[in-house]
Parts: C-alpha cells; sequence; structure tokens
C-alpha cells in the first residue's frame, strides 16, 4: 500500500535541510555577488592583472556553483512532491522504485549543499598544500607514505580537484620519504584541513621473509594556499634563495640546469623547496606559494593556542599520535559511507575511499 504521507514527511525533512543551507549560504544575495563580480570582471584593469582575472574567475566560478546547486537540489524537491501527487491519482504502486530513486538523489543534492554550508572558514574555499613525511618504520613508513599519496591523489581526481607535485624524496628501497603537493577546486583546503595529522598503519609486511606484522607512521601537513600577498609578509631580508640542480629522470636540460629552488625563512625556520617544474622561475613562485602557505598555518596554529583550541596538531610521528588507525591485518572489512557496500581496508586507501571519513567530520562540526 502506498503511504503518501510518509513519503511527503520525508521530503519536508529534506526541505528543512535545503532552506537551513540557503540561508547558510546566503542564497537570497549571491544573485547581487554575482552580478557585481561579473561586473568588475568586465574592467580592462582586471584584465591586465593576470593573478586579479583568475580570483575574480575563481570566485564567479564558486559563486555561480552554489546557486546551480541550490537550484538542482530545489528543483529534484519539486519534481518528487508533483511525483507522490501523480502515483495518488494514478493509483499505480508500480511508479513507488522511480520515487524512491528521486528521493535518494534530491537527498544526495541536498547532503552536498549541506555540506558546502559547513565550509565557511577563512581559507576553507582556497586550494590547498599538503606534505607527507614518512615516520616511525622505515622502509615500511616510506612504502606507506606512498600509498597514502596514491591514496590522496585518487579522492583528488574523483572529486575533481587538480593535483599538481610540487617536490619528492624517494624512499631507499621503496615508497617516499616526502611528498609535496597542491591541490587546487572549490573549498580544496575546507575538505582536506581536517586529514592533518599521523596516519597509522598496520599490516603484515610485505619487506620482512618472516611475514611478521608491522605499524608504521606518516604524517600529512594541510595547509591553505594564500593569492593575497597582503594576508602574509615575507621580507627579503628574512629569506634566503637557493639554487640547485632537480633530482629525477630529467630530459630538456631540467637536470643539467639549476631549476630547482630552496627558499629558508630565518624568523621560523621554515625551508621550502620546489623542483616539479621546467623553469627557475616557475619553480621560485612555486615555493613562495609554498612558504606563504605554511606562514599562514602557523598564523592559524598561533591563534588556536592563545584560544587553548588547537585542533588537527601535528605530533611526533609514531605511538600514541595518530589521528587514524589503517589495519589490514587482522583483516577487517569497512562499510563504504557513499555506496554502503562492504569494502576491505586495503581496497580503499587504494581506492582513494577518503569521502566518508571527511563528511563525517564535517557533520560533527555543525
Amino acid at each position: 500500500m502506498f503511504k503518501a504521507d510518509d513519503y511527503r514527511l520525508k521530503l519536508k525533512s529534506l526541505s528543512d535541510t535545503l532552506s537551513e543551507a540557503k540561508y547558510a549560504l546566503d542564497i537570497d544575495n549571491l544573485g547581487t555577488k554575482l552580478d557585481e563580480l561579473k561586473k568588475e570582471q568586465e574592467d580592462p584593469a582586471v584584465w591586465q592583472d593576470l593573478e586579479k582575472s583568475k580570483r575574480v574567475g575563481r570566485e564567479i566560478s564558486a559563486v555561480e556553483n552554489k546557486i546551480r546547486s541550490y537550484e538542482k537540489g530545489a528543483a529534484a524537491l519539486a519534481d518528487a512532491f508533483a511525483f507522490i501527487d501523480l502515483i495518488e491519482e494514478a493509483d499505480d504502486e508500480s511508479l513507488i522504485p522511480e520515487l524512491e530513486s528521486m528521493i535518494s538523489l534530491a537527498d544526495e543534492d541536498i547532503d552536498q549543499m549541506r555540506i558546502r554550508a559547513l565550509l565557511r572558514g577563512e581559507y576553507d574555499a582556497n586550494n590547498a598544500i599538503l606534505n607527507l613525511h614518512s615516520g616511525a618504520g622505515g622502509t615500511e613508513a616510506c612504502d606507506w607514505t606512498g600509498m597514502l599519496y596514491r591514496m590522496y591523489t585518487r579522492y583528488c581526481e574523483r572529486a575533481g580537484f587538480k593535483v599538481t607535485e610540487l617536490d619528492f624524496e624517494n624512499g631507499d628501497e621503496a615508497g617516499l620519504k616526502s611528498v609535496s603537493f597542491r591541490v587546487e577546486g572549490e573549498n580544496a583546503y575546507g575538505f582536506l584541513k581536517a586529514e592533518k595529522g599521523v596516519h597509522r598503519l598496520i599490516r603484515i609486511s610485505p619487506f620482512d621473509s618472516n611475514k611478521r606484522r608491522h605499524t608504521s607512521f606518516a604524517s600529512l601537513e594541510v595547509m591553505p594556499e594564500v593569492d593575497d600577498e597582503k594576508d602574509v609578509e615575507i621580507r627579503d631580508e628574512d629569506i634566503r634563495i637557493d639554487v640547485y640542480r632537480s633530482s629525477g629522470a630529467g630530459g630538456q636540460k631540467v637536470n643539467k640546469t639549476e631549476t630547482a629552488i630552496r627558499i629558508t625563512h630565518f624568523p621560523t625556520g621554515i625551508v621550502v623547496t620546489c623542483q616539479n617544474e621546467r623553469s627557475q622561475l616557475q619553480n621560485k613562485e612555486m615555493a613562495f606559494q609554498y612558504l606563504r602557505a605554511k606562514l599562514i598555518e602557523r598564523q592559524i596554529a598561533e591563534r588556536e593556542a592563545a584560544d587553548a583550541a588547537i585542533k588537527g596538531e601535528i605530533k611526533k610521528i609514531e605511538w600514541g599520535s595518530q589521528i587514524r588507525s589503517y589495519v589490514f591485518c587482522p583483516y577487517t572489512l569497512v562499510k563504504d559511507h557513499r555506496t554502503g557496500y562492504e569494502n576491505s581496508n586495503v581496497q580503499a586507501v587504494m581506492d582513494g575511499d577518503i569521502q566518508g571519513f571527511i563528511i563525517d567530520y564535517l557533520k560533527k562540526t555543525i
């Protein structure tokens, strides 16, 4: 028997959630903001400033995506309400599976809007710079760092983010000792900031002939990329810039000329490097962006420390410091948060299946 009121109540709950997201995202005023941004984009002065033109373009894209997401969710709800009336009038229960599919799709769209509403931090909309370091565990830890790098790059591909490798250091036998990469996309930092911390792996080691169980650690730093240099001041007298030859496979004079850049910031002791680009100028630009991101992250941590509410603190990369454990042995199953199917932990990591972890974290911050 078709219980129309039950379906209407469910849709009413989704409608309330959509209204909350609409208020949080200020959808009513986004149209005016979009008009102002488009008018600014038409200014010839903006065309002559490449960085400003890019920034305005990203803002327009972000506003349009928010408006489009709200309209998509509202349309899905309206269609579902109309479909309930149609089933009642036709008295055809064979249409119920189609209705449930429509409600499921509407729920997914509105949930995505709700997540967007949660990402309202100062730098949440920015690109992110991630830095993975191997910790306790030797070759095992280097291999684990390489696995995490694969996991995050796969996740970014699924989320529509662009990943650019900035710097890396290979492990002695396998994996990576460290790797730095940039993630470009809307709300990249907002989504990935919850991943900051130490990650622990427990598995039967493929590098141990006795097949013993090993525990390895790797740490992840997540920093927002800052476009506006006014957000952080870098004085010439506070830095030293060194140039050296890039490592790697080479080609087109990459290893024959000094294209890699190392910047040392004396007041904080921060050292950043970049060798991925083919020219010294490009590497220098990326290294400065990396340095600004690290300084911004330092400012954020200092503010949180002043309020005695530090979150996501990077601890020693060893026992008792991890934010998450990946247990491959003993063999366990974990449920995929999006599909509901069970996958092995190994497959979840290799497929970049961290969406569920991130969404759970964001929902807990409401």
